[in-house]
C-alpha cells in the first residue's frame, strides 16, 4: 500500500499539499505550452482585478483571505514584470490601489481562455467519479469546521 493513504487523516494536508502542487504544475504548463508568461500562483490576484479594479490591496487580503504582506510582495512582483501598477487612494493616501497596466491587461485577454478550460477539465476530471464529486462541498465543510473550533484546539483536546 502506498505510504500516504495507509497515513489516512495523519497526512490529509500533506496529501492536499501534493496535489495542489501538482495542479499548479501542470496548468504551468499549459501557460508555457501556449507561450504565455503566466504564473499559476498569480491566479487570484489576475482574477480579483479581472473582477473589478483599482481595488485596495487591504481588500485583495481580505478577500483571499490572506496577509497584507502576502498581498503585497505578490503585487510587487506583477509590478516589477510590468503588469499591475500602484497608485495611492485619493480618500485614504496610505492605502494602495492596484489595476492592471497595459501590459497586465493583454495578458489576461491571452490566459482567459486558458481559464475556461481549466474550469471545464477540472470539473471533468471531478465528474469521474462518484466520491470526487463531493470532493468541493467536503472541503467547503472542512473549511466551515475550522473555522468555529481551529485544529490545533482539536489537537490539544485529544492531548
Amino acid at each position: 500500500m502506498s505510504f500516504y493513504p495507509a497515513l489516512g487523516y495523519l497526512v490529509f494536508g500533506s496529501r492536499l499539499r501534493r496535489l495542489s502542487e501538482y495542479f499548479l504544475m501542470e496548468v504551468n504548463k499549459v501557460y508555457e505550452q501556449a507561450g504565455i508568461p503566466f504564473d499559476a500562483s498569480w491566479f487570484p490576484v489576475f482574477y480579483l482585478l479581472s473582477q473589478q479594479q483599482p481595488m485596495p490591496m487591504i481588500d485583495i487580503a481580505g478577500q483571499l483571505e490572506i496577509s497584507h504582506s502576502a498581498v503585497s510582495q505578490m503585487v510587487t512582483s506583477l509590478k516589477k514584470k510590468g503588469l499591475v501598477k500602484t497608485t495611492p487612494c485619493k480618500e485614504d493616501g496610505r492605502r494602495q490601489l492596484v489595476a492592471f497596466s497595459k501590459k497586465g491587461e493583454e495578458l489576461l485577454l491571452q490566459i482567459q481562455p486558458i481559464w475556461e478550460a481549466i474550469s471545464t477539465a477540472m470539473n471533468e476530471l471531478a465528474m469521474e467519479n462518484k466520491q470526487s464529486r463531493q470532493v468541493l462541498a467536503a472541503i467547503a465543510q472542512i473549511e466551515q469546521s475550522v473555522q468555529q473550533k481551529p485544529l490545533s484546539e482539536r489537537i490539544s483536546k485529544q492531548l
